[in-house]
């Protein structure tokens, strides 16, 4: 199974935190299923720490994804048109690019966003909180 991680389930599973469910670790360390983060998680994450609504990212984020079998899937073009023709209210351009390419990648996304559980473009897979 392809899991398409978004920035707080894979900031959960590198930080050890108890937030993140027993079934999305199982998951998350099932070496069956392939592990992918946006790209755009980079700069979410610094944003967002900026702002102070996001724990620091582990040292040397890049690495640590590679060690934890994470790979990072870029941002195409057809990916950012596919966000913006998204239906539905969400607004936050991290949640529609990810979607986006949930979509067009054929992934299952781990998360506990509502907004995101609620689209119908994309499958989202049940394992936080």
């Amino acid at each position: 199974m392809r899991l398409l991680l978004d920035t707080h389930s894979v900031l959960w599973w590198l930080m050890d935190d108890p937030h993140l469910s027993p079934g999305a670790r199982t998951a998350i360390a099932d070496p069956a299923n392939q592990l992918l983060v946006s790209a755009a998680i980079g700069y979410e994450l610094a944003y967002k720490q900026r702002l102070g609504r996001l724990p620091p990212a582990p040292e040397n984020l890049p690495r640590r994804l590679l060690k934890e079998r994470i790979e990072v899937l870029p941002i195409s073009l057809d990916h950012a048109l596919a966000a913006a023709a998204l239906p539905g209210p969400h607004r936050d351009p991290w949640d529609r690019i990810m979607m986006a390419q949930a979509v067009a990648e054929r992934c299952q996304v781990v998360t506990i966003d509502n907004s995101r559980a609620r689209s119908s473009a994309a499958r989202r897979l049940n394992l936080t909180m």
